[in-house]
């Protein structure tokens, strides 16, 4: 199943900086890892935020969210996502 998904991240003001650098750090690593399994398929940064979208694809909604719980900055996380149905207009392009 594919998923459009949006993560705004939305750290304590009063983060400690190395904390704040650290948690990041350990944010684009799992990123990486979730590219790299195939579960996020796509990216976009949102410019000015400390957000971005993205394509997931996972077998389910369960997976969906464990892969999600998974990402550093759950705890700090806006989450919005929408289930994606293929369109008959993209079979065409094919």
């Amino acid at each position: 199943m594919d998923f459009l998904v949006r993560v705004e991240t939305v750290l304590p003001p009063d983060m400690p900086e190395p904390d704040r650098r650290a948690l990041l750090a350990q944010e684009r690593q799992r990123g990486r890892e979730l590219c790299a399994a195939g579960i996020v398929q796509r990216i976009w940064r949102l410019p000015g935020q400390l957000a971005n979208v993205a394509i997931w694809s996972t077998p389910g909604p369960e997976e969906l969210h464990e892969a999600l719980v998974s990402l550093p900055v759950w705890r700090y996380a806006r989450v919005t996502i929408t289930a994606l149905a293929e369109h008959p207009l993209d079979q065409q392009q094919q």
